[in-house]
């Protein structure tokens, strides 16, 4: 592991959510996705966190990578598809 980032949205006075570290760094993902190949793991809450990391997944691949919704939904599917988008979510 070469990067680490972390977001606090319980132990810390100024929240950071894990979307808000995502989009101030979508171009490295978008990058490390597309370029590198990179796979994608969410862990955690069901109901919130992993739909807002979804969405914020599908936004960066949507502006970053030029894409239609449609296009940005087969992406995702195709990430799945290729077992580099994995969701461990309860």
């Amino acid at each position: 592991m070469t990067r680490l980032d972390l977001a606090w949205s319980r132990d810390a006075a100024d929240k950071s959510y894990v979307q808000h570290k995502m989009h101030e760094n979508a171009d490295q993902i978008w990058k490390w996705l597309d370029a590198e190949g990179a796979h994608f793991f969410v862990c955690g809450d069901a109901r919130r966190m992993a739909k807002d990391v979804d969405a914020a997944l599908r936004k960066i691949i949507q502006e970053q990578g030029g894409k239609t919704e449609q296009q940005t939904n087969e992406y995702v599917e195709k990430l799945k598809a290729d077992k580099r988008y994995k969701r461990d979510v309860y």
